[in-house]
């Protein structure tokens, strides 16, 4: 449970000052930061308010209960003031989480909302605050680590001060879900540490018959392959700056550390554990990940591991949510290569629904590649760039989700898996089982059953052959031996 929490001092005064000058009643915005299990505390990095819903509405308002007052007469002046209670836009809130989560690195997340309201408007607003709370944690989940709990940030301009409560994520919401922590400032950005890995990966599903198989679309299978990933990724040894990871261990060293994850050999072998009259072909899902991590310097360097770790993960999920939101969008986008003109597909399905056992060709689809922005301090965010995308979608992403007044320059912006951009699932229907054996594409099925006869001639030909040249190797020894004999 998190008992304290440190925020960034020059970053939070900023704020501050920014909000005392803009004379608004109220603000609502997400909290940037980390919630250390091994320490029971919090780091609060960033504060970034949520922009106004398509309408051009802000995400949150005080509720003027005063003309109800007035009309009852019963209620003095001081009491109708008392009584302002705040709206808040919760799903517009939680969208604009679940968005900023996706360009979060290993180490940052979205660790709860922050208020910019009168001390009176927050008390009478207690459940409306921790409702938002929810609804932000199931759109920004917090994997691995997750202690249930997020943190509301008040800042009370009447009289001016922080307060910092610790919202419990429990089924029941009540008053006594808040509980205040400790709250203070100090420098946290410039004491973090950096661990950076390059992951290629190389997975593979088998694609089973109809009836056979749990998964019947592209996005279904992705998702159960990157969880089985997921699990196959705790196991994995750790080498950081080429020495082995210990689990207590401290890092005290400073510059970017470089991670690098071993996977037990021959680890993945899901097509070898199945049946081979079952499976239609393969799922190839293979690429290179790039992945960041910030650690503080009183945290285990395991936390680090779980950090990359737990990045690699949820960046595979980011860019397949990308291509399935996309896909909602533009139906009629296709995969290259990957579909033929029948009955049985509708053009205007998306991409990652179509039915992997009506695919007869072998099939590709590219993922977003991951591109990094320097944001506070030497930190990166992230984004993802379709293949036509350029960097000014990064630069647009970012003022937009996160606030950032200046533009980004386009040269400190990098672009690691820019060549590597392999990352695209494949389905293969001509594969190789154990053993020598294989399984015939669908569409070479008819092709072979009408071969037969000339496959059986083939056989008793290849028969006769090795008959024939037993009897000459018989008649060789025999001869050689009588001749033995009589020069004997």
């Amino acid at each position: 449970m998190v008992k304290a929490v440190v925020g960034e001092e020059a970053q939070l005064k900023l704020i501050e000052d920014r909000l005392s000058q803009s004379a608004l009643p109220a603000e609502v915005g997400l909290v940037i930061g980390k919630l250390s299990s091994n320490l029971d505390r919090g780091f609060v990095f960033d504060l970034i308010p949520t922009p106004q819903n398509d309408s051009g509405e802000p995400a949150c308002a005080i509720t003027d209960t005063s003309k109800d007052d007035k009309k009852k007469g019963s209620k003095s002046k001081s009491q109708v003031t008392d009584s302002s209670s705040l709206f808040i836009d919760k799903d517009w809130v939680a969208e604009h989480a679940r968005q900023v989560s996706r360009m979060l690195v290993g180490g940052m997340k979205v660790v709860g909302i922050y208020i910019w309201v009168s001390e009176s408007a927050f008390k009478n607003s207690t459940i409306v605050l921790c409702q938002t709370v929810k609804a932000v944690a199931e759109a920004a989940p917090i994997f691995e680590t997750d202690c249930g709990e997020r943190l509301i940030v008040h800042i009370c301009y009447s009289p001016r001060r922080w307060n910092c409560r610790n919202c419990s994520l429990s089924s029941n919401i009540t008053s006594s879900s808040l509980r205040p922590c400790d709250f203070k400032m100090g420098k946290v950005l410039s004491s973090l540490q950096t661990f950076r890995c390059t992951y290629n990966f190389s997975l593979r599903l088998p694609i089973f018959h109809e009836n056979a198989s749990k998964f019947h679309t592209l996005s279904d299978a992705l998702r159960h392959v990157i969880s089985i990933h997921a699990k196959e990724l705790k196991g994995a040894k750790v080498l950081i700056d080429g020495r082995l990871v210990i689990d207590n261990e401290p890092c005290s060293s400073d510059g970017v550390h470089e991670v690098e994850l071993l996977l037990p050999f021959m680890d993945n072998t899901p097509v070898e554990a199945c049946s081979q009259g079952d499976v239609l072909g393969i799922l190839y899902f293979s690429g290179s990940i790039c992945s960041f991590a910030y650690l503080n310097p009183k945290e285990p360097i395991s936390q680090a591991v779980t950090d990359i770790k737990g990045d690699i993960i949820m960046s595979l999920q980011s860019r397949l949510d990308i291509i399935c939101d996309e896909a909602e969008e533009d139906p009629g986008s296709s995969l290259d290569d990957g579909r033929e003109a029948n009955d049985e597909m509708s053009t205007e399905k998306p991409v990652t629904q179509l039915a992997l056992q009506l695919l007869r060709k072998g099939c590709s689809l590219p993922l977003p590649r991951r591109v990094f922005a320097p944001w506070l301090a030497g930190i990166y965010v992230c984004d993802y760039l379709q293949p036509s995308e350029t960097v000014e979608v990064l630069r647009d992403h970012c003022t937009e989700l996160l606030s950032l007044k200046s533009c980004t320059d386009v040269s400190t912006i990098l672009e690691p898996e820019k060549e590597a951009s392999s990352l695209m699932a494949k389905s293969f229907w001509d594969i190789a089982v154990p053993f020598g054996s294989a399984i015939q594409p669908l569409e070479e099925k008819g092709r072979s059953e009408g071969k037969g006869e000339i496959s059986s001639k083939s056989s008793k030909s290849g028969n006769i052959n090795v008959v024939a040249a037993a009897l000459i190797l018989l008649l060789s020894v025999l001869l050689g031996f009588v001749l033995f004999i009589l020069k004997g």
